[in-house]
């Protein structure tokens, strides 16, 4: 069966990017795409996730065939916000065509993946292609927030109903320089915290009567980043510790605050596990001679994680070198992705355009890039359901 791109993807991202989706909004993005599938044979389920202190979250699993393989496409329909509107030189959700490059919040990041990927597998059914196993798209609104019930809570619905998958692409945008340059086979681990540390409020002038916080804090912040972490390990790149605020609230000259926090994020390679990564940022701080302090860790840390299969890595560069020429590095940088989720049910990788303009004003793909994705997912799905 030859990859062909009949369903036009162009036109499916331009619908994605006409919905104001932003996290955790729906903006009709989901229903769209449950219309698209269900259209051509999908069962589509749109289960919402909640719970007291968190925000609601709309998703979507559609899931056609029965059996083995069971693959999976996942990605998301929520987008960052897109800013001051009237800074884009095309409207961040009108999906506008110009000079060949299609524009708009999420083009890049991800709803052109999803539209590539959407047409793909259309084709691939329309030309019969399932004739055994399982296909499924994934989808989330929550993948650019809070990320707690969104692809996390998904993946654990879909196991209880007796979902098996074997294994996953993710739309995430991978390509560096050029499309099939890159894909990630692994992340680093993130691990989130904040030092609070309570002092008296007084006045500047009399500091004897007043316990000034901020020196102290001062002193843990340095005993957390007078070190590297890492050098690195075989696959990853070394951890990296970064101060993102500290923070007083206190808008005077002449007061002494009385309290101070920073916050911190850790990027950490698989030289580090959660645990053992907490207790080298507790000995540091318990060794600062800073006095008490008080630390909370957010609750959505994720560890490092490498995938290595040679099944899913070898089908998708085959697949990248069969439409580009292409061998893809196999990357395990940049930040985190809900692959991070995915990997505790099936190998997973992640794979996507070029990144050079998500998140930003103008966000935009090429409109060919975006038809040579679809070609290289359509040749994945060839590759992933054999001797059809």
């Amino acid at each position: 069966m030859a990859s062909t791109t009949a369903t036009d993807p162009i036109a499916i991202a331009q619908a994605l990017i006409r919905c104001r989706s932003v996290t955790p909004e729906e903006g009709g993005a989901l229903a769209y795409l449950e219309a698209l599938l269900a259209g051509a044979g999908f069962s589509v389920e749109r289960p919402m996730f909640a719970d007291p202190a968190t925000y609601a979250v709309e998703n979507l699993f559609a899931t056609i065939g029965s059996g083995g393989p069971h693959f999976v496409f996942a990605g998301h329909t929520d987008v960052v916000p897109a800013g001051d509107e009237a800074g884009w030189t095309h409207p961040p959700f009108a999906g506008e065509i110009a000079n060949g490059r299609l524009y708009g919040r999420g083009a890049v990041d991800m709803k052109g993946s999803v539209a590539a990927f959407a047409a793909a597998a259309l084709d691939f059914l329309r030309g019969g292609g399932l004739r055994r196993g399982t296909l499924s798209f994934l989808i989330t609104g929550d993948e650019e927030g809070q990320a707690v019930n969104g692809t996390a809570r998904l993946l654990r619905w879909a196991a209880d109903r007796g979902h098996r998958f074997d294994a996953c692409v993710v739309g995430e945008p991978t390509s560096v320089q050029a499309l099939g340059d890159a894909i990630k086979v692994g992340r680093r681990g993130s691990l989130s915290g904040t030092i609070e540390v309570t002092g008296k409020q007084g006045h500047v002038a009399y500091p004897e009567r007043a316990d000034n916080p901020v020196p102290r804090l001062v002193k843990l912040l340095a005993a957390l980043t007078a070190e590297k972490l890492d050098a690195g390990s075989e696959r990853f790149q070394p951890s990296n510790l970064e101060v993102v605020s500290v923070d007083v609230g206190n808008a005077a000259f002449n007061v002494i605050p009385a309290r101070a926090t920073a916050k911190f994020n850790i990027r950490f390679n698989d030289r580090w596990t959660y645990p053992t990564l907490t207790r080298w940022v507790e000995a540091r701080l318990d060794g600062a001679g800073a006095g008490a302090y008080r630390l909370t860790y957010e609750p959505m840390t994720s560890d490092a994680f490498l995938t290595q299969s040679d099944t899913v890595i070898g089908a998708i560069s085959a697949a990248i070198r069969s439409v580009t020429g292409k061998t893809p590095a196999l990357s395990t940088g940049g930040g985190t992705s809900d692959a991070r989720f995915i990997k505790d049910y099936c190998p997973v990788v992640e794979f996507g355009p070029v990144g050079t303009t998500m998140h930003q004003v103008d966000e935009n793909i090429p409109v060919e890039e975006l038809r040579a994705l679809t070609r290289i997912y359509a040749k994945l799905l060839e590759l992933a359901y054999p001797h059809q």
